[in-house]
């Protein structure tokens, strides 16, 4: 069971839709809608054109020549993958949609990103894809006939409330894409976030908080940063004029650090000017 309400994590429709599992001799129509759901997992959400459909991995999926295991392999494998999300990405970038796209999952720690980042420098990117597809925990969790799912949200697939919340930086909701309405772009959402360990707050579907570049923080009260407790309030959903390419408005993300005292006066400002507190922790 996911942590928390399904529907305010914006994994509702992950929750309630069980996983596609392929019977051989099943109909083509069949066939279409595993091959549609494993475009759907591998390819990040986005949308793939006709011309862009491998034809002939199809055909052979459909005369049953390929189970589905080796069908995603040959989808990750392809031009259309790597091109999407291997060349035009930075490496650690790459590598956490890999485990987004092939285990369902955020990465659990530095090492396990370290490991896959050797595996692109000895042997390469089919020989990366090759790594997940070929693990125990792949075989385990789909076998040879299970369309691959996001399962980052659920007990089982977590070793640390860390990596809980690493799966919703890259993981939005159901209707979000890998690239595409993504503040973070092709940048990576997680590589300082993993090599520090830190978790990350997890907010609503259609609320957005990304932490500021730089770190950027504004420090409320007199000596805020010495004297007495302080608390760092991580606020989204303020809304700017100006309009993107990702939403109509774009919400502005900010950080505060604020005195003990100051904390209540704080709380009523943000909400008086339409923002919402995505976390508050003690420093």
């Amino acid at each position: 069971m996911p942590f928390g309400p399904a529907s305010r994590l914006g994994v509702s429709l992950f929750d309630e839709t069980p996983p596609l599992e392929w019977v051989p001799g099943r109909s083509v129509e069949e066939a279409e809608t595993m091959i549609r759901a494993v475009y759907r997992q591998v390819l990040g959400n986005a949308y793939v054109m006709e011309s862009e459909r491998l034809e002939v991995p199809e055909s052979q999926f459909k005369r049953g020549e390929l189970s589905v295991r080796e069908f995603v392999r040959a989808v990750a494998k392809s031009d259309l993958y790597r091109s999407r999300f291997f060349e035009n990405v930075p490496r650690y970038r790459a590598i956490e949609l890999n485990f987004r796209h092939l285990l369902g999952r955020a990465p659990l720690d530095l090492e396990e990103m370290r490991y896959h980042s050797n595996i692109l420098d000895t042997e390469g990117f089919e020989a990366e894809i090759d790594s997940y597809i070929n693990s125990d925990e792949y075989q385990t969790v789909f076998g040879e006939y299970v369309v691959p799912y996001l399962r980052g949200y659920k007990s089982e697939a977590c070793q640390s409330m860390v990596q809980f919340t690493h799966f919703f930086q890259l993981v939005r909701g159901a209707s979000t894409s890998s690239l595409k309405g993504d503040l973070a772009g092709k940048s990576p959402k997680l590589n300082s976030l993993v090599i520090q360990e830190i978790p990350t707050p997890v907010v609503a579907p259609g609320l957005t908080f990304r932490t500021p570049v730089l770190a950027a923080r504004s420090r409320h009260g007199v000596d805020a940063s010495a004297g007495g407790k302080v608390y760092r309030i991580e606020v989204t959903g303020y809304r700017a004029k100006v309009v993107n390419n990702v939403s109509k408005f774009r919400r502005s993300n900010q950080v505060f650090l604020v005195p003990y005292e100051k904390l209540s006066e704080e709380y009523q400002r943000i909400h008086r000017q339409g923002g919402i507190i995505a976390s508050i922790t003690p420093l």
